[in-house]
Parts: C-alpha cells; structure tokens; sequence
C-alpha cells in the first residue's frame, strides 16, 4: 500500500476510483457498476446497483475458501471464568440455523429484530442470523433502563426481541427479563415475539404468549442461506445515547459497510488472515464496545479471530457478561 499522504490524496481526488478498488475485496451477489451516487448530496449513496450479503462476507466466504477450521470467535470471560472457542465452520452453522429459527417466526428481509443481551456468543450469532435473513438488527445495552429500552422499540419497531435472562456484573446479576417487560409496557409498538436465552445464574418467567426460549427456537430450525440484498439496505441502527435529546438512529447500509471495514481491517488496524504457521490474528473486543457492531463484522471481514471479554469492572455504560 502507499503511504498515508499519497492514499489520503487519491481517496479525495479520485473517491469513485479508490473505492471501486476497494469494493473488488468483497464478495458480491451482483457487483456494482457505479460506485457513489451524489444525485442528492448530502444523502450520497454507495454501490446502488450492488448486490450482496454481509452474513457470507463475514462467515460462507471463509468456510467455502478453507478456512473453515479456523477460529473465528473466542469468548473469554473473566466474570463467569468461562472460555468458549467457535471455529468459522461452527459459528456460520449456528447462525444458519439460529436465522431458520427466526425466520419461523415471521422474521424476513426488511424486518427488525432488536438485541437486548449481554456479552456472550449469543450475542452475535443474533446479529449474524438477522443479517443473514436480510433483517435489521439494532443492539441496545443489556441492562439498559426500561424507558431507555422502550423509546428504542417504538423507533425501531421491531418484529422480535432477542435477549437473556440475565447478564453479570462481577458477582452481581442483573436480571434483564423484568426490564424487558417494563419496556414492553411502556412501549407504544406491539413486539409480535421474544426469544429469551436462559442463563442458569438466573432463569427468567417466559410469557406463553409471546416470550420463547432461545434453544426451542433453534431447535428443529432449518439452516437458512443468505439472502441477497441491495448495497443499500440497512444493515443495522445503532442509537445515540440520548443525554442531549431523543436517541437518534444512525442506519448503515450493507455495501458501503462491508466495503469499508474490509479496507480498514487491512489499512488502518493492519490485520492480516492468518496463516497456517503465522500467528493467529486476534481482535479484542471489551463489552464497551459490544454495542458497536461493527466490531463484530469488522474482523471477519479480514479473516482474523474476536476475542470477546467481557469486562470484570461494572460501568453504568456497560452491559454483563
């Protein structure tokens, strides 16, 4: 790669150039033959006749290209003194047949799905199977208040709630089933469904008629493949915090995303795929980070390892492990 001066100049002199380039180291559905679209500045608009799916950019491309043994998610938690190791191969299964669940439950292409947990591989095997699906996803702190929660769900109206029955804070549990039900309450937006994974720290009261167990959905589910999307539709909403007005949802679509964290996994975080006698590239990310997803799809974009771990020190602005 050039050097910073000489990359920062063409990125502004030639953007449509820099990021054709760019584009090319993603996998495409139907690649684009336009890259910005300036028609209605300042809404501009990337790859508007791409087509793609974040989920196989972040997991399929990597098992079908022989990386399937490799590891592509460590979950390292100090507060339950727990480690738990996912090969790519294992990981695109569970999310394959965590999105068939989904999709059972009425969740398509355009749909949202809001993510209430906290840091556990749950967490992003939600994530995943939303965009695998097509579906929108937006995270919201585990643990967050009842109010905080509901204003989230009247904006994002989403047709599932993904969350757990706890979350822990060092030695402390957090029980997120009854926040998650005063927000419901309080929230003007019908949720059709609730899936709720149950943690044995704490079990949580399932509502009949909505509220479904993590592992019954999944169960018996079948594995879904990636749906095709355009560049353009969202992939997630991620809130503001709120302090200073409403929370604001900031959408970012799939093609500019994809194309855009690959390129920095490479060029700013200098992370490359590992090789069979390298060592193993690793991306740590603390559960202040959680809710960022590109977190998430950012290292596998790259084809290197997360290691999730969640934090041993209680904020108020993060969630438990």
């Amino acid at each position: 790669m050039a050097g910073y001066e000489e990359t920062y100049r063409r990125s502004l002199d030639d953007p449509e150039g820099f990021w054709a380039e760019a584009a090319k180291t993603i996998d495409w559905v139907r690649p684009p033959s336009r890259v910005l679209d300036s028609s209605n500045p300042p809404f501009h608009r990337w790859f508007t006749d791409g087509a793609l799916n974040t989920c196989h950019n972040a997991l399929d491309r990597h098992v079908d290209g022989g990386r399937a043994d490799q590891l592509a998610l460590i979950y390292d938690s100090p507060v339950t003194n727990q480690i738990r190791r996912f090969t790519y191969r294992e990981l695109r299964d569970r999310v394959a047949r965590f999105a068939g669940g989904l999709r059972r439950l009425g969740v398509g292409k355009g749909d949202t799905v809001v993510i209430y947990m906290p840091m556990v591989p749950e967490a992003v095997v939600a994530m995943l199977a939303c965009a695998r699906l097509g579906a929108i996803h937006s995270v919201v702190f585990g643990g967050f208040a009842p109010n905080e929660l509901a204003v989230r769900i009247d904006d994002a109206k989403p047709k599932v709630i993904v969350s757990a029955s706890c979350g822990i804070e060092v030695t402390r549990v957090i029980e997120y089933k009854p926040l998650l039900d005063a927000a419901l309450a309080a929230a003007a937006h019908d949720v059709e469904r609730c899936v709720i994974l149950q943690r044995p720290q704490a079990r949580a009261e399932l509502d009949p008629g909505r509220d479904l167990d993590w592992d019954e959905v999944s169960a018996g589910a079948e594995p879904v493949e990636c749906v095709t999307v355009a560049a353009t539709d969202p992939l997630y909403i991620l809130y503001t915090s709120g302090t200073t007005a409403m929370p604001k949802g900031v959408v970012r679509d799939n093609g500019g995303h994809a194309v855009a964290l690959r390129w920095s996994m490479e060029h700013i975080y200098d992370v490359a795929p590992a090789t069979s006698t390298g060592p193993r590239p690793t991306w740590a990310g603390s559960s202040a980070t959680r809710t960022s997803c590109t977190r998430r799809y950012s290292p596998a974009a790259r084809r290197c390892c997360t290691r999730a771990s969640p934090s041993a020190r209680p904020t108020r602005a993060r969630s438990g492990a």
